[in-house]
């Protein structure tokens, strides 16, 4: 990623979009049910300090990523374990993004089509524009980001009449447990998730960039989130709520307006398909730099179709159902993503600390 440069509008609006991600359409902290839109609100006051950590070992190290970091810091094996593991976690992120939208296509929209027609279909697009670099994505990004939020506050102004303000009460109607448990989720999807970047904004072209773009684009994709959470709760209401995979596409389908507007629910598929596209895009374009970076090799680009075909069979047959699906995300998916998302960033930060101080006192002896 030497030759490339991403200016912060463009680093920004990635962020946004890969944040959106799945979320869009499977929604966040459904644990916490009718309060889940606070739950929202806590995961990103959470959050943030987590992201200080990130853009800090980003700013110790300018122009590198956490697969050049590793090494430096931990030595050759243990670094090189670990940019294996980091591998590993972009690559799975990658899939379970992928069949996420898969599950949602031959859901409601591809009922009779082969999933893995689907998954093909979306691979090669993001294979395809992953090979011309995360600068052209950044690009891609901007105009994305332009059509989703179009859509979105078109549809808020639709909705209004179907929202019922009522099924937001009582607030914190819950056991804490329930409330924390949702919290710790949205914690972990979508936001901490933004760990990826640290995998591709080497690129960036300030050294303080990263606290701008990171920070500011997961608090602009959280306001999103929170809205939108709010209106699933306030159109379709707690009860028909839980029931639902993915609440999103049936609440905006309740949007009649006379005989003129109808069938408004295209609209939500257009704007996953955009969030979903960058997300997995970015977690290809990450995967692929930390092999080469593991191999010595002088281009990522030359890995996306062999990484990117790989990532969607993963994606094939990583679940059985759409309910195992639905089971891995809000019950082990948090779990399993904690050592990557903040156990292993934070001891990162420590020791890189520890190494410059004593680094510091070396040089003025």
């Amino acid at each position: 990623m030497e030759n490339e440069v991403v200016c912060d509008k463009l680093a920004l609006n990635t962020v946004i979009l890969f944040v959106f991600g799945s979320t869009m359409i499977l929604g966040a902290a459904g644990e916490a049910k009718n309060s889940s839109w606070l739950a929202i609100i806590a995961a990103t006051i959470l959050v943030i300090p987590l992201l200080l950590v990130y853009c800090r070992i980003l700013y110790l190290f300018p122009k590198k990523d956490i697969f050049d970091i590793f090494p430096l810091l931990y030595g050759k094996y243990v670094g090189k374990f670990l940019c294996v593991i980091y591998i590993w976690y972009f690559f799975h992120l990658g899939a379970l993004v992928i069949r996420n939208f898969a599950e949602f296509m031959n859901t409601l929209a591809l009922p009779e089509t082969p999933m893995i027609v689907t998954i093909m279909c979306l691979s090669l697009l993001c294979i395809w524009s992953s090979t011309h670099g995360v600068e052209v994505m950044a690009r891609t990004s901007r105009i994305l980001l332009i059509i989703c939020i179009t859509f979105v506050f078109i549809i808020a102004s639709l909705v209004i009449s179907q929202m019922r303000f009522h099924y937001l009460k009582p607030f914190f109607d819950l056991e804490l447990s329930q409330f924390l448990n949702g919290t710790f989720s949205a914690f972990s999807f979508p936001f901490a998730e933004v760990v990826v970047f640290t995998g591709v904004f080497s690129c960036l072209e300030r050294r303080t960039s990263s606290y701008k773009v990171l920070i500011k684009g997961v608090v602009i994709a959280s306001a999103f989130i929170v809205y939108i959470s709010m209106r699933n709760i306030m159109v379709l209401g707690p009860s028909t709520l839980k029931l639902l995979y993915f609440p999103s596409y049936v609440a905006i389908s309740r949007i009649h307006l006379g005989e003129f507007i109808q069938r408004v629910e295209v609209s939500v598929a257009i704007v996953f398909v955009s969030a979903i596209f960058i997300k997995v895009s970015i977690c290809l374009i990450a995967t692929s730099n930390g092999i080469s970076k593991l191999f010595g090799l002088k281009d990522y680009k030359s890995l996306i179709i062999q990484t990117g075909l790989l990532m969607s069979y993963l994606a094939y047959i990583l679940y059985d159902s759409t309910m195992e699906m639905q089971y891995w995300a809000l019950s082990v998916y948090k779990y399993y993503a904690f050592p990557f998302q903040v156990i292993i960033p934070v001891v990162t930060l420590i020791l890189a600390h520890f190494k410059i101080k004593k680094t510091k006192q070396a040089s003025c002896s």
